[in-house]
C-alpha cells in the first residue's frame, strides 16, 4: 500500500493544482455560456477541438519518448531531453511559419473569413503549448509536482482573469461611457476574439515561467538518439492522433453532419460542448492520475511487485471514478447551473459522456502493456481501432440522433478500446486485475444511478439532494467495508 499511497500523493499534488486551476477555468463555462449565445461557444468548442488534433501533431509523441530514453544517472545533463526539446522547437517553428503563409484560405475554408486572426492567434497558442510539454515531462520525470502545479495555476489564472476582465467587466462600462480607463486596450468588435486573446497571453505567461528549463538546449542535440526516439515515439503519435479523434472529432463534426440549418447546426455544437464540460470531474482526474502515473509506470516497472500495484492502482481508480460518475450525475440539478438556460437542453448527454470517461481512464491504466514492452506500435493500432469506431458512428449517429449519437459513439470507441487492450494486455504483459470488485463496483454504481428516479418519485416527501447523498453513502461505505475487508484476509 506504501507505493500506491506515494502515487495517491502525487496524483492529489497534481490534481489539487488541476482542481483548483480548473476550478477557476471551469468558471469560464459559466462566463462564455451566460455571455454568448449557444452558435457562438460552439466557434469557441470548433477551434479547441482543431486544438486537440494538432496539439498531438506538434509534439510527436517526444513526450513519452522522453520519458523512455531519460537519462536516471545524469538527468541534469540528459541528452535525450535536449534532443526532443530542439526537435518539438524546430517543428513548430516550422508550423508557425506555415500557418502564416495560408492564414488567409486556411480562414476561408473554415468559414472565418471575417476573422482571419482567430487563426494566427490559436496557432501561436498552438506552438508556445508544444513546446512547453517538454519542460513540463521533464518537471514530472523529475518529481517537481509542486513547481509543474505551479506554472499551471498561474496559465490558468491569467487565462481566467483576463476572460472576466475583457468579457464580463469591460462591456458594459464601455456601453454607458467611452471615455473609460481601459479603452486604450478594449475594443467591443473583437468580442469572443478575446477567449482566445485570454488563453494567448496565458500560455506566454507560461512560456515565460518555463524559460529557466529551457537551458536543457545547450546540451545538444543526439541524431543517433533521435532516431531511436523517433522509432519509439512516432507510433505515441497515431495514438495520440487516434486518441484527439476519440476525444474531440464528435464536436468538429456536428457543424457538418447535423441535419439543420447552418447556424443551428453551431446552436447544437454549442449546447453539446457545454455539457461535456459537466464531466470535467471525471477529466480532472483522470489528467492528474496520468501526469503522476506516466513516469510512476516507468520507474517501479522493475520492482518485483510491480504487477501487483498496477492491478490495485487500477482497482482504485475505478472505485474514485465510480464516486465522480455519481458525485455529478445524482447531482446534476445543481451541477446543471455551471451553464446557461439555453445550454440545459442537452443534460441527457452528461452521464453517457462521463461513463465514457470511465473507460477511458481504465484504458490509460490497461495501456502500461505496450508502453513498457515497448509494443507501442500494436498500441497505435488499438487507438487507430477506435478512432475508426469514433469516425463511423459518428457518421452513421449523428444525423439520425444529433449529439446524443455523438456521446453514445464515445462510450462505444471507449469501452471497445478497453477490452481490446485488456485482450492484448494478457498476452504480453499479463497483470492479475480484479475484474469481478472493477464490475461489482461500475454496476453498483450504476444501479444507483438508476434507483434515483424512481426514489425521487416514490419518495416525494424527501427532498431529491437527500436522496442523492444516501445513495452516494451507500456507495461510499460499501467501498469502504470491502476493501477493509480485503486489506485485513490479506494480513
Amino acid at each position: 500500500m506504501g507505493i500506491i499511497k506515494k502515487l495517491a500523493s502525487q496524483t492529489a499534488i497534481y490534481g489539487l493544482s488541476s482542481i483548483f486551476g480548473r476550478f477557476l477555468n471551469y468558471l469560464l463555462v459559466p462566463l462564455y455560456t451566460y455571455h454568448f449565445s449557444a452558435a457562438e461557444y460552439g466557434v469557441v468548442s470548433e477551434f479547441y477541438a482543431y486544438a486537440g488534433f494538432f496539439a498531438v501533431l506538434l509534439v510527436f509523441g517526444f513526450e513519452t519518448g522522453y520519458f523512455r530514453f531519460r537519462d536516471k544517472n545524469d538527468p541534469q545533463r540528459d541528452s535525450a531531453y535536449a534532443t526532443a526539446l530542439w526537435f518539438v522547437l524546430g517543428v513548430n517553428l516550422c508550423f508557425l511559419l506555415l500557418i502564416q503563409l495560408v492564414q488567409t484560405p486556411l480562414s476561408d475554408a473554415l468559414h472565418y473569413a471575417h476573422h482571419p486572426e482567430y487563426v494566427q492567434w490559436f496557432a501561436i497558442i498552438l506552438g508556445l503549448d508544444a513546446i512547453a510539454s517538454i519542460p513540463f515531462a521533464r518537471l514530472r520525470a523529475e518529481n517537481k509536482a509542486f513547481r509543474f502545479a505551479g506554472i499551471k495555476i498561474v496559465e490558468i489564472g491569467v487565462t481566467v482573469g483576463l476572460s472576466l476582465f475583457f468579457i464580463a467587466y469591460c462591456p458594459p462600462l464601455y456601453a454607458k461611457n467611452e471615455q473609460i480607463w481601459f479603452a486604450p486596450i478594449y475594443d467591443p468588435h473583437i468580442g469572443l476574439g478575446y477567449v482566445f486573446i485570454a488563453n494567448l497571453a496565458a500560455s506566454g505567461v507560461k512560456f515565460v515561467l518555463l524559460t529557466p528549463q529551457l537551458k536543457g538546449l545547450l546540451w545538444g542535440f543526439d541524431k543517433a538518439l533521435f532516431l531511436s526516439m523517433l522509432r519509439y515515439s512516432l507510433p505515441m503519435v497515431v495514438i495520440g492522433f487516434a486518441g484527439i479523434i476519440n476525444e474531440m472529432l464528435d464536436r468538429a463534426l456536428l457543424k457538418y453532419l447535423l441535419p439543420h440549418d447552418p447556424l443551428t447546426n453551431m446552436r447544437m455544437l454549442g449546447i453539446y460542448s457545454a455539457c461535456y464540460k459537466l464531466s470535467i470531474l471525471m477529466s480532472l482526474f483522470i489528467q492528474a492520475f496520468r501526469y503522476a502515473a506516466e513516469p510512476f509506470f516507468f520507474a517501479y516497472a522493475d520492482k518485483s511487485d510491480a504487477r501487483q500495484v498496477y492491478a490495485d492502482v487500477m482497482k482504485y481508480f475505478v472505485i474514485f471514478c465510480m464516486a465522480i460518475f455519481l458525485l455529478v450525475t445524482l447531482y446534476i440539478d445543481f451541477f446543471q447551473y455551471f451553464i446557461g438556460r439555453e445550454f440545459r437542453a442537452g443534460l441527457g448527454v452528461t452521464p453517457i459522456l462521463l461513463l465514457a470517461n470511465l473507460f477511458l481512464g481504465i484504458y490509460v491504466n490497461l495501456s502500461i502493456w505496450y508502453k513498457l514492452t515497448d509494443r507501442t506500435l500494436m498500441g497505435a493500432f488499438v487507438s487507430l481501432g477506435g478512432a475508426l469506431i469514433t469516425i463511423g458512428l459518428n457518421l452513421w449517429w449523428i444525423p439520425l440522433y444529433g449529439y446524443v449519437g455523438s456521446a453514445w459513439a464515445t462510450l462505444a470507441c471507449y469501452a471497445a478500446m478497453a477490452l481490446v487492450s485488456y485482450l492484448l494486455g494478457r498476452k504480453y504483459y499479463p497483470v492479475a486485475y480484479d475484474l469481478k470488485r472493477i464490475l461489482f463496483y461500475i454496476v453498483f454504481g450504476l444501479g444507483l444511478y438508476f434507483a434515483r428516479e424512481p426514489l425521487s418519485t416514490n419518495t416525494a416527501a424527501l427532498p431529491s439532494w437527500l436522496i442523492a447523498a444516501l445513495l452516494m453513502l451507500s456507495y461510499l461505505s460499501a467501498a469502504a467495508l470491502l476493501e477493509r475487508r480485503r486489506r485485513i484476509a490479506i494480513q
